[in-house]
């Protein structure tokens, strides 16, 4: 709830054309509508006050600004004595002494992460032009499961101009009306965000701490809500053989594939150029509107507590947007240290 929210992005190619109207589209995917998500409704009017001239990136760091325009600072009142369950009140007074901002949910809010959609789309559009894609869907909500994916390509592209991020219609009408009814019931859901990243070339990451796993979920696990990360088959190679596990290498049309992707595109923490397949769990959202019981810090004492305010009854399809940001700000991290910061230039001045 302060005035504004901002990112900056260090380390950013020279020469990438800042494309308007993809980091507005971006953006809406985020932003809330209708009874699935909150009634706070931001405009997300962004400026780029550095790093940016003539509609170019200039190499310099990159900021944008995004200011705060929908807040009720008093909803969030009695949360500074009684912490909400779920929710980072307690373990934030804990480590910050008291002084924390708790207008919101202060650093913890879901809120600022529209500036990582507006950087991450910069990112994503100079992708795009390298052949790279990211596409998100909700593989799973309220038991409720949408289609794999089918063909990549076509599948991140309906995803790219989709208002819900689902495969199958009849999974998204399922999906919207289970939101519905927690949202009636005063209560919130979460689900499974599945992604897939195509077009990278091979030899991108590290054996140990960087490897790209470590640098998908270092940056995912910052997402607020999200519980847990999983590459190609994941928790699901604890059922397997090696037999079943493996991927057989195959030659094809002069490039190393693989016949099956259970790995995910990832073997020894490098990238194998198989699509990356990832899964992040998004819990549901810890603000709703059931008694809940909480402890009153002024009087040591057990409370009960109502949440006030406008809060979603799911966060996970605003969450996409976010979970493709991320995933293009770790990419274009991993180019960028393999082939060097020009790597991601190409739309840059001769």
């Amino acid at each position: 709830h302060g005035a504004k929210i901002g990112a900056v992005i260090d380390g950013i190619a020279p020469g990438i054309a800042v494309n308007h109207e993809y980091i507005e589209k971006k953006l809406a995917m985020r932003r809330p509508s209708g009874v699935i998500s909150t009634s706070r409704v931001e405009a997300d009017k962004y400026e780029l006050v550095s790093g940016v001239y003539n509609g170019y990136t200039t190499g310099a760091p990159l900021t944008v600004l995004i200011e705060n325009t929908n807040t009720k600072s008093s909803d969030y009142c009695e949360l500074a004595v009684k912490p909400r369950p779920g929710h980072a009140d307690y373990t934030a007074g804990v480590k910050y002494h008291g002084y924390q901002d708790p207008r919101g949910g202060g650093h913890f809010s879901g809120r600022i992460t529209a500036a990582l959609v507006a950087v991450g789309a910069i990112l994503s559009s100079a992708l795009l032009d390298m052949g790279i894609k990211i596409g998100t869907h909700i593989s799973e909500l309220c038991g409720i499961k949408d289609r794999e994916f089918g063909e990549l390509s076509r599948d991140i592209e309906s995803l790219d101009s989709a208002y819900f991020p689902a495969l199958s219609k009849e999974s998204e009408a399922d999906m919207i009306e289970a939101i519905k009814e927690a949202a009636a019931d005063g209560d919130s859901v979460g689900g499974v965000l599945e992604t897939a990243i195509i077009g990278l070339p091979a030899g991108l990451g590290e054996p140990w701490f960087d490897s790209v796993e470590s640098r998908l979920a270092h940056i995912v696990f910052s997402v607020p809500g999200i519980k847990g990360v999983e590459f190609g088959e994941g928790f699901g190679f604890a059922r397997l053989r090696g037999s079943e596990a493996n991927d057989p290498f195959r030659a094809a049309y002069g490039q190393i594939v693989t016949s099956t992707n259970h790995n995910g595109g990832i073997n020894g923490g490098i990238t194998n150029g198989m699509p990356i397949i990832m899964r992040s769990a998004v819990k549901p959202t810890p603000s709703i509107y059931k008694e809940q019981e909480t402890v009153d810090l002024d009087s040591m004492t057990n409370a009960k507590l109502t949440v006030k305010g406008r809060h979603d009854p799911a966060i996970i399809h605003r969450a996409r947007a976010v979970i493709d940001a991320v995933a293009a700000i770790a990419v274009a991290d991993m180019l960028t240290e393999r082939f060097g910061t020009d790597a991601l230039a190409t739309g840059a001045k001769k």
